[in-house]
Formats: structure tokens, sequence, C-alpha cells
């Protein structure tokens, strides 16, 4: 047997078969993308040489071992550091933790393996990391204690002491001479403005008697007046500023000016308007800067000392630092070490996966160098390739099953009779367009459901054909929707495989309710034509004979009778009449003119329609809302016809009330654009429809009024046939505010549109009925008649 190779296999993979799951299995068992695996652990491994490289090196700093001292800086800069290298090794490991939890949540093989390596080498890499910590803490505790001694304290202390009272001894020496100053100098204020060389030589003898190298004089703006010869070695400071100076207002100040060995002192001279004497006195350089180094060790001290939990905390941080890096790393070896370990098992259980989502062409490679996997891999491959054979026999069978269910499918689409499939419990299981239609129903809300409860009315049929030992079983039925009868011709074709087992039925559904109606329509104008025929000619001899008794022998019928005379010639001339009325309106719906299609204005119709029965009708309310435009193509006495007739109908139904002196009677005429037609709506508060077979009022000789013919709403209904509209009769309270009356809505197509005017189902209906295949229907209506 040949075996095809992974190439191959992928090559011959039909198009369309990684939908059935095999990249799904692939994606959950197989192995993830080599290129993106490869350049994540490259990634990692730099991690982890350069976290461990920044650990040891920030070790070794700290523990003062290199030339580089451990001061804040040094720190912040290793924290920082670290923590960079760290962050990244974190989310590589966290990369690669979310992935085998992800393969864990999801069963992937080798996950439960690879989170337990994981733990091992954590638990191991935890141990001694916790150690070292506990060591690092304790020697650098000891270390610590040693540095912030008592005896090293008293010494810090001692030296600020000496320094201390060295300065203060200094600055008494300098203040005894600058208040002997200011005393001499305010004694000879008289000649500072009369004298001033007399001044400046008191001044100068001052200053030497008392060993001042320099003095000066000066306002409160820090302006020199007047000083005495210079002895200094080093440039004169700069004089103090006002701020200094208002601070020596009230008291002698001392200061240490820098890093000079020089110190000063200011006082306000009493004696002069705003003068203060700034002298300066030379330290000896050593003692000047061992009084400086001692001031700045001793905070440097204290600011060490106070800073001790922070330096333990930023050490600790290290040491937290290096135990982390320590214990990620050894993580990340591990989960390249479980990746190794538990790949060939993965790929193994993904491509079985694959299988058994129906991808027989995955092939697994076969490494003769690892003997055991080799050789379940092989026996993999033999057992695919098995099976793929089988698999393609039996999708050849499948594919000839579906091309015939799919021709089945279109054909029902296509019909235009209902089919309704019916299970051996009732239940139904397929429902076609067509039968949506007839039943108004949606899809969803028919399958599933028990046919008893849809359509009760075949039950009997379906019984029938239960019991029968013929394949079918057909009848007629009248269906009642929403007020609307429907006829319908229905056949149940049972379906058995065996006599012994459970069967099904196939339901089919015909609409023939407007074939009927034309029928009765055709055979209705039959009897019209008949009618007025046989009933016309004998009404003129009728009716001059009786005028013609009454011009005879009128004058000659004794004066008692002739009161009884008149009324009963007047009675016969006067039905004569409306006998040839009636007859009339026969003929008219016998031989109702085929329409002449001329463009107009449907809106002038109604309008014109409504203003003629206003006229009439002056009790009456009219509410028009009709737009200024409706363009169509029509035959305008006919539509005239239809509208009066409907408009007028709306009257006398108003007049027909039982209660119409307590109602105020209202017609409402509305149009509006509805898709590609104009939908009319003539709506009145009179008497209404019934609430079943209303649509039987469409048909010729079917009405509610003791005085009409019947004819009336079957001449709209033809009219507007032949003009490729419709007319439906409903309730006023579904579309106004009226508690009763009723609502007739017309369409005609727009101006454009295509009209079926054909009155294909009439003139069918005609033809049946001439040649003796009406329906069982056509003797009713005879009988009506």
């Amino acid at each position: 047997m040949s075996y095809l190779s992974e190439s191959e296999a992928s090559a011959k993979r039909p198009a369309g078969l990684d939908q059935l799951g095999g990249k799904e299995a692939a994606a959950k068992y197989g192995p993830e993308k080599p290129e993106k695996r490869s350049r994540l652990r490259y990634i990692g491994l730099i991690s982890v040489v350069l976290s461990v490289v920044s650990g040891v090196t920030s070790f070794v700093i700290l523990l003062g071992l290199t030339s580089i001292e451990p001061t804040d800086d040094v720190i912040r800069i290793a924290m920082i550091v670290n923590g960079v290298l760290l962050f990244m090794l974190a989310l590589i490991i966290f990369l690669e933790a979310c992935a085998v939890l992800r393969a864990r949540k999801k069963g992937r093989a080798g996950a439960r393996l690879h989170i337990r390596v994981m733990g091992l080498f954590a638990l191991v890499a935890t141990v001694p990391t916790i150690l070292v910590a506990i060591f690092a803490s304790i020697t650098l505790d000891r270390g610590l204690d040693r540095w912030f001694s008592s005896r090293t304290q008293a010494i810090i202390n001692s030296s600020q002491t000496v320094a201390s009272a060295y300065t203060k001894e200094h600055a008494r020496v300098l203040r005894n001479e600058l208040l002997g100053i200011s005393q001499a100098l305010n004694e000879a204020e008289p000649y500072f403005l009369l004298d001033s060389d007399r001044f400046r030589a008191i001044f100068s003898r001052q200053t030497r008697i008392r060993g001042i190298p320099a003095a000066f004089v000066v306002n409160g703006a820090g302006e020199q007046l007047m000083a005495s010869p210079s002895r200094l070695d080093q440039p004169a400071p700069k004089m103090p500023g006002p701020e200094l100076l208002e601070q020596a207002h009230s008291q002698p100040v001392f200061i240490a000016l820098g890093d000079s060995n020089l110190v000063a002192g200011i006082s306000r001279l009493e004696e002069f308007n705003d003068a203060y004497l700034f002298v300066l006195r030379v330290i000896d350089p050593v003692v000047s800067n061992f009084l400086r180094m001692t001031s700045e060790n001793a905070q440097e001290y204290r600011a060490f000392f106070d800073s001790r939990s922070n330096i333990q905390a930023a050490f600790a941080m290290l040491y937290t630092g290096a135990g982390l890096i320590v214990l990620l790393s050894t993580t990340w070896f591990a989960i390249g070490f479980s990746n190794r370990l538990v790949a060939p098992i993965r790929r193994l259980i993904g491509a079985a996966e694959r299988v058994r989502h129906g991808d027989l062409y995955v092939r697994l490679p076969v490494d003769k160098g690892s003997s055991d996997f080799g050789n379940l891999n092989e026996t993999f491959n033999t057992m695919t390739t098995e099976l793929r054979s089988q698999r393609d026999e039996l999708i050849l069978a499948r594919d000839a099953i579906d091309a015939r269910r799919r021709f089945t499918e279109a054909m029902l689409q296509g019909v235009s009779a209902g089919v309704i499939g019916v299970d051996e419990t009732g239940e139904i299981t397929l429902a076609n367009p067509s039968v949506l239609k007839i039943l108004g129903l949606k899809e969803r809300d028919l399958l599933g459901e028990d046919l008893d409860n849809v359509l009760p009315e075949i039950a009997s049929l379906v019984d029938e054909a239960d019991h029968l030992t013929e394949a079918h079983k057909e009848g007629q039925i009248t269906l009642v929707r929403n007020g609307i009868e429907y006829a319908l011709r229905v056949r149940v074709t049972l379906e058995r495989s065996n006599e012994d087992e459970s069967h099904s039925y196939v339901v089919t559904l015909d609409d023939i309710t407007e074939l009927v109606s034309a029928q009765r329509s055709a055979a209705w104008a039959d009897v019209a034509r008949r009618i007025a025929h046989e009933i016309k000619n004998p009404l003129t001899p009728i009716q001059l004979s009786a005028e013609r008794l009454r011009r005879r022998y009128g004058k000659k019928i004794a004066e008692d009778d002739q009161k009884v005379f008149e009324q009963c010639v007047n009675t016969i001339v006067r039905q004569v009449g409306d006998i040839g009325r009636m007859v009339d309106e026969f003929s008219s719906f016998a031989r109702m003119p085929k329409p002449v299609f001329e463009h107009g204005d449907l809106s002038e119709i109604i309008k014109e329609s409504v203003f003629l029965i206003e006229v009439a009708n002056h009790d009456i309310k009219f509410d028009t809302d009709i737009p200024e435009k409706m363009p169509v193509s029509f035959d305008h006495r006919l539509i005239s016809q239809a509208m009066a007739n409907i408009i007028k109908n709306a009257t006398e139904a108003i007049a027909g009330r039982e209660d119409r002196q307590d109602i105020d009677g209202q017609v409402i005429v509305k149009a509006e654009e509805e898709g590609v037609n104009y939908c009319v709506r003539i709506i009145d508060n009179g008497i209404g429809f019934p609430a079943n077979n209303r649509q039987r009022l469409l048909e010729p000789y079917m009405t509610t009024r003791e005085k009409g013919s019947g004819l009336g709403l079957a001449i709209v209904r033809k009219i507007l046939r032949e003009h490729g509209g419709g007319i439906q009769l409903r309730d006023a309270s579904e579309v106004t505010e009226f508690e009763q009356g009723a609502c007739i809505e017309i369409r005609l197509p727009k101006e454009g549109v295509e009209q079926d005017t054909s009155g294909e189902s009439d003139e069918r209906a005609e033809q049946n009925h001439n040649s003796g295949l009406a329906l069982s229907d056509q003797s009713n209506s005879e009988t009506e008649v």
C-alpha cells in the first residue's frame, strides 16, 4: 500500500474540508505556529541572560566588592534596570503561562504535564531563593547595627560638640570686638559728616587695635559708606543685603561666609541715621575646614541613620528581584523543557481530533530516529489512508441523496399549492412558502405544531386517509381566517415504508377561493342575462295595459271604487318600474363593458364622488384626506361608478343604524401611497359588516339590506379587478376610533405599473360554467337565486 506524504495530502485535501473542524482541531490540539514560538523563545533567552547578569552585578555592588560605591543613585539605577528586565521576563513567562492555562482549559494534551513540570521547577527554585534572602537580610541587618552603634553615635556627637564650642568662643570674641568698634564709631558720629578724614582715622585705629582685617560702614540698602584699610589676603566679600541688615537692626548678627575661612559680624550704629557696621575676621583654614567637615559628617550620619529603613527596603527589593529572576528563569526553562516533552504527544492527539472532525488527509511526520513515536505515527497514517478511501465512497452516496433532496425542495418552493409534511405523531415537519401564505403564518409558528391545532378543518380527511387502503384522499373545505372565508381543495397522501411500521402524511392545499368566486359571478351573469331577457319583454305591455285601463275605465268606475282603482293602477305602474330598474341592473352586471384606459388623476374622481354624495346627505359629515395628485391609468366612467357606489353604501349603512337619531353620521375618505399602489379607504360609523363570511358580500346578489340588489359591491369588485386592483372589507375599529362601522379598502396600481387586467379567473370560471364543470357551490348559488 502506498502512502501520501504530508505535502501531497495537503494538496489533495478538498477545499472547505477544514470547515468541518480540521482547523479548529489543529488550533486546539496542534502545536503553535513555529515562527511565533521561536521568536518568543529567543526573546525569553535574551531576557533570562540579561536578568541573571544584572542581578549578579547588582548583588556584587551592594556587597561592596567593586569600586562602585552603593549610593542611593546607584541603588536606584540598579533597581530600575533589574525592574525592567524582571518585567520583560515576567511578561514572557505570563504569555507562556497563559498559553498553558488556555491549553488546560481547552483540554489540550500535555497541559497538565506542563503545569506539573513548571510547578516542580518553581518549587526547586523558590526554596534556595528564600534561604538566600533570609541570610542576606540577617547580614545586612548586622552590618547596619555596627554602623549605627552607640559608640559611633557618641564619637559623632563629641566631634560636633567640640566644633560647636570653638565656634561659640570665636563668636564671643568677635562680638566683643564688634561692640567695641560700634561704641567708638557712635562716639565719633559728629565727625562722619563734618570731618570724614578724622572719622576714617578713628575707624582705622579701632580695627588695627582689635585685629580686625577688614571693616565697613554700610547703609540699610547694603551700600558701602566707608571702609577701613583691608589686611585680607583675599578679595573682600559682597556687602550684606537688606534682609540680613534688617535682622541686625535689634541685635548683632554673626555669619560664616560660604566656603571661605571668614566670619562676619553686623551691628547697627545707633547714633547714625540708617548705618550698620560690617566687620570680618579670619579663622585658621585648617580649623575652618575641620569645623565644616565635622558638621557635614554629622549631618550625613544623621541622614544615613534616618534612612536606615529605606536602605533595608532597597536591599530587600534588590534581593527579592534577584530571587524572582532566578525563579522566573527556572520557570522559563521548565516551560521549554515541557514543550519539547509533550510536543509529539500533542501532535498525535491533535491529528486524532482532526480525524474525528472529518479531516482524513492529516499526516504525521515519521522520525526514524525516534522508534516509538515513529512507529506510532506510521500506524496512524495507515489508518487515516484506509478511512479516507471508505469515506470517499460514502460521500458519493450522500451527494446523490443531497441532489435529490435539493430538487425536491426547489420543486416545493416553486409550486403554487401549499404543501405540509406531517409525521406519524401528527406534528408538522415541513411547510413550503405557499402554505405559509395561505394560512397567514410564519414558518417558526407552524413547524413543530400539531396539525389538528393548526388546521382542524382537515382532521376528518386525515382520519379517512389513515383507514383507507388507497394512497390518497381528496376533498374540499372552507377555511375562515380573520373573518375571511377561503375555499381550499385538500389532498392527503399517506406514506408507508411497509405495513407494520409507522407512516407520515403529505397534505396539499390549493386555494380555489378566487376560482369559486369567479364561477359564481359567471353563473350569476348568465342568470342575469336570462332574467333580463325573460322579464323585460312583458314589462312594457303590462305598464301600457295598466295606463290604458286608467284612461278608458277611470271615469266609468263608480265614485266609491274610484280611489281603489287608482291605487291599484298606480301600484301596477310603480312595481313595473321597480322591476324594470332591477332588470337594468341585471343587464348592467351581465354586460359590464371592457374598461377604456386613459391617463387621469384619481384624486379628482374621489373628490367629485364625495361631493355628489355629500350634496344629497347634509346630515352626514364628510372628512377627506387625499393627496393633491394621484396619477393613474383607468376608465373614468367605471371608476367613478365604483367610488360612488362605495360612498353611497356608506351613507346607507349610517342610515340603517337603529340609533341613527343618537349619533352623528360620519364618513372618512383617506388615500395614500402603499408601494406600487394607491390605497383608498372609505370609513363610516354605520351598521358595519357581519363578523363571518363578509367576503361573500362581494359576490352577486349577496346583501344584508332588505331593499338591496346585492350587485353594488360585485360590480365594484369586477371593475377593480379589470383595473388590476382589489378590494377588502374591514372593520372601522381597525383603522379609526369608531366603535362600530365599516371600512372598504380599495387598491389601484400607480401610473406606469403593469396592470393584470386579463380576468383569467373570471373567463375560466365562465368556461367551466358553460361546459357544466362548475364546482358544487354553483348549485347552492342557483338555489339562492
